[in-house]
């Protein structure tokens, strides 16, 4: 398998872009009439058991001065008997965002809220609390990579139309950097342009393609039907991000400091996203959430917080060998050793607390990626787990040393379907011939709509992964080419994980299909395919 760099790739074949018409008001910033406005939706997420974060952004009449604005949650959805109220201020020192921190609720229910500014009223929004206590079922989604300019957001009107889902879990590239015309589609320019039109580097950059984003009707609708639960990736920031730098960060060019950019990215982040701003400050984002007795969600950040630069191909070979000096170095971490230190705990806990299932959402496949017929000699994707060895295998030694075991890991970034086994050496005769040594499963969702990985020239995606498939033992299912979303329906029995495909992002389409599930056994781990879809529990009303 060929592997170039996605933005080398795709600017290649892309034309120049149109000019972009001027934007609406709402997302520029300027006042649209003498009233307020939400013109950006609005939001919930890091749901806990007792409390939840509301978001929404005001256009106000007057781009001066502070706002005063109202919420209530309640569990009506005429919001007439409110079990919670207060207000906030926002001016634009915030870009006029507000985020609350909603407490008082009951666990495991579904609430409805909404935010009143100088006698307008928002869209009503749907949330739910986590349970507490026992739990007998989770479902929800995750999603990852919606490429604005690539197409159009059919899957997540899709996952907004689930009305049983618990919650959406996005785990990053919920937008991109780079300037009109590059990494797009170029048959929808003027249908899909973004705001700015250059490439992100400033903080009203990331404000104003935050604030585009969030005028896309059917990435509202799932924010206002869904609480999300979310995490970077590079592009947030910049391609290719790590600790100390981006592939597409360069001081040389007068792009400035990369700890500068890297703020302003995260502040942006923290300002537009409903998440829960740690005390840490903004740019700590990982986290964990206990869904009552039934499981652990545990979020990483594998781009910012910890990363040591990638390895690098060499020779215009696009493959590196597993026994590079770079990728076997013990000293280079893809989590950071603090995070590393605090994952491990976070694990220990939760068997030790009796969790049935613990999952962790993260960004980069942590499956073994090798060249067929390598055996796992080489790796395709050093950006991935692959590229930091030792790093994987000091986790998989902590959970095979303490017998951690129903582990299921959520990852998204590589454009692409795949459900694999979790193991040391998956060529090993020992899992090869009796699935032995196995220490959890992974599902990776599709994107929302940026294209699949670059495949060599006259060799069909379908092909390629069936390849894939056909020599790597621990790789149950690939697709290269469909876009949709992923989801996750467990109980204290079993976790099935299942990838949903659209038929397009070319143009708005409702169809969607499901194309292939697996099943995890409590206390057996591994997969084995599921025999269709699950059937959708009972919900309330969506907003």
């Amino acid at each position: 398998m060929k592997t170039i760099n996605r933005r080398d790739f795709v600017a290649a074949l892309l034309a120049a872009g149109a000019a972009s018409p001027a934007l609406a008001a709402g997302v520029t910033g300027r006042p649209a009439g003498r009233a307020p406005a939400f013109r950006h939706g609005v939001a919930s997420g890091d749901p806990l058991h007792d409390r939840v974060i509301l978001w929404t952004r005001v256009t106000p009449a007057r781009l001066q001065g502070s706002v005063a604005v109202q919420w209530r949650i309640a569990k009506d959805r005429n919001l007439r008997r409110p079990v919670a109220a207060g207000a906030a201020v926002t001016d634009s020192r915030r870009d006029y965002t507000v985020k609350v921190d909603a407490g008082g609720l009951d666990p495991g229910h579904t609430y409805y809220y909404g935010f009143r500014c100088e006698g307008v009223d928002s869209p009503v929004g749907r949330t739910r609390t986590l349970p507490q206590g026992a739990a007998s079922a989770l479902r929800f989604a995750f999603v990852s990579c919606a490429n604005y300019p690539y197409g159009y957001f059919n899957a997540y009107r899709r996952i907004a139309e689930r009305a049983d889902l618990d919650f959406v879990l996005h785990l990053g590239d919920y937008l991109y950097e780079y300037p009109l015309g590059e990494y797009a589609d170029p048959l929808l320019a003027g249908r899909r342009d973004v705001q700015p039109t250059t490439e992100l580097l400033a903080l009203a950059d990331y404000r104003l393609r935050h604030a585009l984003y969030k005028t896309d009707a059917d990435l509202q609708e799932l924010h206002r039907q869904h609480p999300m639960i979310c995490v970077w990736d590079d592009h947030e920031s910049a391609n290719d991000a790590w600790r100390d730098g981006a592939e597409n960060h360069n001081p040389e060019q007068g792009e400035g400091e990369w700890s500068v950019r890297r703020a302003v990215a995260t502040r942006a982040y923290d300002e537009y996203m409903p998440i829960r701003t740690s005390p840490a400050g903004p740019q700590r984002i990982y986290r964990s959430f206990a869904v009552g007795s039934l499981a652990d969600l545990i979020m990483l950040d594998t781009r910012l917080v910890g990363r040591d630069q990638q390895a690098a191909f060499k020779g215009g070979v696009p493959s590196l060998p597993m026994d590079d000096p770079t990728i076997q170095d013990p000293r280079r971490t893809l989590l950071g050793f603090e995070q590393e230190a605090w994952l491990n705990t976070e694990l220990s806990r939760s068997k030790a607390r009796g969790a049935t299932w613990r999952f962790l959402g993260q960004q980069v496949m942590m499956a073994q990626l090798s060249e067929p017929g390598q055996f796992g000699a080489n790796t395709l994707n050093p950006d991935q787990w692959d590229g930091y060895d030792p790093a994987r295998r000091r986790l998989f030694a902590h959970l095979a040393s303490r017998g951690i075991d129903n582990n299921v890991v959520l990852t998204g970034d590589i454009h692409s379907s795949w459900c694999n086994d979790l193991t040391t050496n998956p060529w090993d005769p020992a899992y090869f011939a009796a699935r032995q040594g196995i220490l959890g499963v992974e599902f990776v969702a599709p994107a929302i709509t940026s294209p699949g990985p670059p495949v060599p020239p006259g060799l069909p995606p379908e092909v390629l992964a069936g390849l894939l498939v056909q020599a790597s033992p621990h790789m149950k299912y690939v697709d290269l080419r469909q876009r949709g979303y992923a989801l996750i329906d467990a109980d204290h029995e079993r976790v099935q994980g299942e990838i949903w495909h659209v038929d397009r992002v070319d143009m708005p389409s409702p169809v969607e299909s499901f194309a292939k599930g697996f099943v995890s056994l409590a206390g057996a781990n591994g997969l084995q395919p599921a025999t269709g879809p699950t059937r959708a529990r009972a919900a309330p009303e969506p907003a």
